[in-house]
C-alpha cells in the first residue's frame, strides 16, 4: 500500500532529523534576516564590543531556552520527576531514573541545535565578529600609526567595520585589519562546528551504551511514548467535552446545540458564585477530584455519582 501524504507528514514529524534539518534552516534564514534587517554595528570606542558580543550570544542564550521551553517532554519530565506536587508514595525505579536521564540529553541536544546553528553561522559570516574586535586589533607594526596617539588609534579602529572615510594611506590597513577579523571568525566558527560534530557522535555513542534498552526495545519505546501522547489527548479531549456538556446540562438545563428546552433552568445566584471559584485538579487528599470551574455544584447536586462514577452520556 503507497504512503499517504498524512503518513509522510506525520513520520518526518517523528523523525528527528529532518525536524533538527528544519530548525537549522529556519536558523540560518533568520540570521540573515536578523543581520541584514537589524544590525548596524555603533563604530564607536567602547560600544562596538558590547554591541557585536550582544548579537552574537543573546539570540543563541534566547533560542536555547525557547528549545527548552517549547518541548513537551521538558515539562512532562519536570512534572513527573521534579515537581513537588508528584505523589511522595509514588516509587521511582532505576530503569525509569536512566530513561529520563536519556529524554532529558535527548531534548537538549534538540535544544542545542538553534544556538549552535546561530553561533556558528554568525562567525563563519564574521560581522558580529569584526564589529566586536574591531577596536582591539594590533596596528603597531603598520607605519601609518607611528604618530598617531592611543585615544586616536582607538577611534580610527572602531570606525574600520563602518567603512567610514579613512586617509589614503589607512584604506590598506582597513582592508587587511576586516581579513584578519574575518579569519579568526571563521576559524572559530568550523572550530565550533567540529566540536559539535564531535560531541554529537560521542553522545549517541555513550547513549547508547549506556541506554537499558537495545536497539528495538528503545526503537518501540520511543512509538509507545508517541502514540501515547497522541492518544492520551485524544481521549481526554473527548472525555472533558463530554463530562462538561453533563455539567452545563445540570447548570443550565440544555446542551450547547439541543433545540430541546424543555428542562431549561436559570442558574441563581448561589450557582454563578460556586462555579466562579476555581478548584484545582485533584490536588488534595480526596479519591475524586475536582475538574473545573463547574465541578463544585455538579458535585453537590449529584451525590450518587461519587459513589458509582460519572455516567457519560454525548
Amino acid at each position: 500500500m503507497s504512503p499517504t501524504p498524512n503518513s509522510i507528514v506525520s513520520s518526518l514529524q517523528r523523525s528527528g532529523r529532518f525536524i533538527n534539518s528544519l530548525i537549522a534552516a529556519l536558523t540560518i534564514v533568520g540570521e540573515q534576516l536578523f543581520s541584514s534587517f537589524t544590525f548596524r554595528c555603533p563604530c564607536q570606542v567602547g560600544k562596538n564590543f558590547y554591541y557585536g558580543s550582544t548579537f552574537l550570544v543573546i539570540p543563541a542564550l534566547i533560542l536555547l531556552v525557547a528549545g527548552y521551553a517549547l518541548r513537551s517532554q521538558m515539562w512532562t519530565i519536570s512534572s513527573e520527576y521534579c515537581c513537588s506536587c508528584a505523589p511522595p508514595h509514588r516509587r521511582i525505579s532505576p530503569l525509569e531514573h536512566k530513561l529520563a536521564c536519556l529524554r532529558f540529553f535527548s531534548i537538549t541536544g534538540r535544544a542545542l541545535v538553534a544556538p549552535l546553528t546561530w553561533l556558528a553561522v554568525t562567525l563563519l559570516t564574521g560581522t558580529y565578529y569584526e564589529c566586536a574586535a574591531s577596536e582591539f586589533a594590533s596596528v603597531d607594526h603598520y607605519p601609518v600609526f607611528d604618530n598617531v596617539s592611543a585615544r586616536k588609534q582607538k577611534e580610527i579602529l572602531a570606525g574600520f567595520p563602518c567603512c567610514k572615510s579613512a586617509p589614503p594611506d589607512m584604506i590598506l590597513v582597513r582592508d587587511e585589519v576586516a581579513l584578519l577579523h574575518r579569519y579568526h571568525s571563521q576559524m572559530l566558527g568550523w572550530i565550533l562546528i567540529t566540536l559539535a560534530t564531535i560531541a554529537v557522535l560521542i553522545s549517541c555513542c555513550l547513549a547508547r551504551c549506556c541506554s537499558p534498552l537495545t536497539s528495538l526495545q528503545h526503537y518501540y519505546w520511543t512509538n509507545h511514548l508517541h502514540n501515547e501522547k497522541e492518544l492520551f489527548e485524544q481521549a481526554a479531549e473527548q472525555h472533558s467535552r463530554f463530562l462538561t456538556m453533563q455539567r452545563l446540562k445540570k447548570l443550565f438545563g440544555l446542551v450547547p446545540g439541543n433545540e430541546d428546552i424543555k428542562h431549561i433552568r436559570i442558574p441563581s445566584c448561589q450557582d454563578w458564585r460556586e462555579i466562579s471559584a476555581p478548584s484545582l485538579l485533584c490536588m488534595g487528599d480526596d479519591l475524586q477530584g475536582h475538574y473545573s470551574f463547574l465541578g463544585d455544584r455538579v458535585d453537590e447536586d449529584n451525590e450518587e455519582s461519587r459513589s458509582r462514577g460519572i455516567e457519560l452520556k454525548p
